[in-house]
């Protein structure tokens, strides 16, 4: 990169930095407010409305979350769920999108608007609960995963970063005897890593977050994932219900308790990202063809 040396490259590169650096802070800022809300003890949750750093550092509002066995259990699930649909998600989604990519297909077009259409009008959520109810899903974790195993968005972006892939190699494969399932999955999906690494993200917090779905289909509290465990601390603390036992532990006050409850519930996405963010900058097709 050529740096500019005249009087308006620098005015443009210093109000640009100063652009970014005012961005990032209001992006950063919030988040910080929440994780030292967290730590921060009752008396300076109640004298202070916003806080970056706490004076007194305190653990009471995640003794109170943690203070229940209820909360680990409801974590194996969520982490068991977003494991098994995000690869189930992925699977369905990678096949029908390379089909749809190939332009030998016949009837790809009725399918593709067949796709879109579900984008524009559901079917609404008492159809979906009884249609649920009639595969007998109701109280299992396959009611988690299997009516949202596909997304008509993500469905679209892949196959149309597969159509990007050069024809040429597709045909060199099939020259070389390669079947259509050995082209997608030693051809088209190592190529496509940065796509598959951002829509399985996308899959992944969907399944996390995972709230409505567990509340609609699901009847035993033992089977709630995270979010759903979450919400009843929340209202627990501020003293709405008492369904959930945390060992009779005086609850800290809700505002730090709701803080908590948001670092509890972004930490494990937050600690994914770093390991998929390497895709997101590499190009589809470096080093695809050689010239």
């Amino acid at each position: 990169m050529v740096e500019d040396k005249t009087v308006g490259g620098r005015m443009f590169g210093i109000i640009n930095y100063l652009l970014l650096t005012v961005i990032g802070l209001i992006t950063v800022i919030p988040f910080v407010h929440v994780v030292a809300g967290s730590f921060t003890t009752s008396a300076e949750m109640a004298a202070k409305k916003f806080v970056i750093i706490p004076t007194e550092w305190s653990v009471e509002a995640y003794r109170f979350i943690f203070s229940t066995n209820t909360i680990f259990k409801a974590m194996g699930v969520s982490i068991g769920t977003t494991l098994a649909g995000t690869i189930i998600s992925m699977f369905i989604t990678a096949l029908m999108a390379y089909g749809l990519s190939r332009r030998d297909v016949d009837g790809r077009k009725v399918i593709m608007f067949m796709v879109v259409f579900t984008m524009l009008f559901h079917g609404g959520l008492v159809p979906t609960f009884l249609v649920v109810k009639e595969l007998g899903m109701i109280d299992t974790y396959a009611a988690l995963i299997l009516p949202s195993a596909i997304s008509a968005f993500n469905l679209i972006i892949l196959k149309n970063f597969f159509q990007n892939i050069p024809e040429g190699l597709e045909e060199s494969a099939k020259i070389d005897g390669c079947s259509d399932f050995g082209i997608l999955f030693r051809i088209v999906l190592p190529l496509s890593m940065p796509a598959i690494a951002t829509i399985s993200l996308f899959y992944a917090v969907t399944y996390w977050n995972t709230y409505l779905s567990a509340i609609l289909y699901l009847n035993e509290s033992a089977k709630w994932p995270i979010q759903v465990l979450l919400r009843q601390i929340v209202v627990l603390a501020s003293g709405m219900d008492h369904s959930v036992d945390l060992d009779s532990v005086t609850p800290p006050p809700a505002q730090s308790i709701k803080m908590a409850v948001i670092v509890v519930a972004t930490l494990p996405i937050l600690a994914v990202y770093p390991f998929l963010q390497k895709h997101f900058a590499k190009g589809a097709m470096i080093g695809s063809i050689k010239g």
